[in-house]
């Protein structure tokens, strides 16, 4: 399989989605895992990626997006809450390891958002530090309701959604690069039965361009 050795933006999507379209369709083909690969990225790594994604032991990005060592820098927290350490991981990625694309994965049947969704309902909210989880997804949960998107697949992708823009309002250094063209950030909404990853927020690319792809 041919690879980019400086991606785009644009390539490194592409790169990611048929990824996915392989795995969807059963012919993963399991790229850089192998003993060559393992010695090539020991001294160094230039992953064309920064996956932040959600913890769920469903959503193991290499596989799902069939990749191997080195490609992606990935970042997991439960119903990808972001705090400083994520930002600063992002950051890492982004700054230091110069990856030119961000992608933020959510998925359905997320327990997070459930829990949010069940905070606003019945005002009961889960104990310990689970409860930061919830309330960080809440604001999500609220805006999407606020404009009239009620069901889970709607709210899932409001809270991707804000989670892009979360990153972007928060750190510098992911809005320059987003504004001269070098990073690229996209919000993607994975399926569990069908394994797919649909597209619902981009940042920096061409969102008409990236729908048709």
């Amino acid at each position: 399989m041919a690879e980019i050795q400086t991606p785009t933006p644009r390539d490194a999507f592409e790169l990611l989605m048929a990824g996915n379209r392989r795995f969807v369709s059963g012919a993963s083909e399991h790229p850089n895992q192998d003993a060559a690969r393992r010695a090539e990225t020991a001294p160094s790594q230039q992953p064309f990626a920064v996956l932040f994604g959600c913890s769920d032991s469903r959503l193991a990005a290499e596989i799902i997006f069939d990749r191997g060592l080195g490609d992606l820098f990935v970042v997991r927290t439960a119903g990808h809450v972001a705090g400083a350490e994520v930002l600063g991981s992002i950051e890492f990625g982004v700054s230091v390891l110069d990856a030119p694309l961000v992608v933020v994965l959510g998925h359905d049947s997320c327990g997070a958002v459930a829990a949010a969704c069940s905070a606003l309902e019945d005002g009961k909210t889960p104990g310990g530090f689970v409860r930061d989880v919830v309330e960080r997804v809440t604001p999500s949960v609220v805006a999407a309701r606020a404009a009239g998107r009620e069901t889970a697949e709607e709210i899932l992708a409001e809270h991707i959604e804000q989670t892009v823009d979360l990153l972007l309002e928060r750190s510098r250094v992911l809005a320059e690069r987003v504004a001269d063209g070098r990073l690229g950030m996209v919000g993607l909404s994975y399926r569990l039965a069908d394994g797919s990853a649909q597209l619902v927020a981009a940042r920096g690319l061409d969102a008409v361009l990236l729908t048709a792809s």
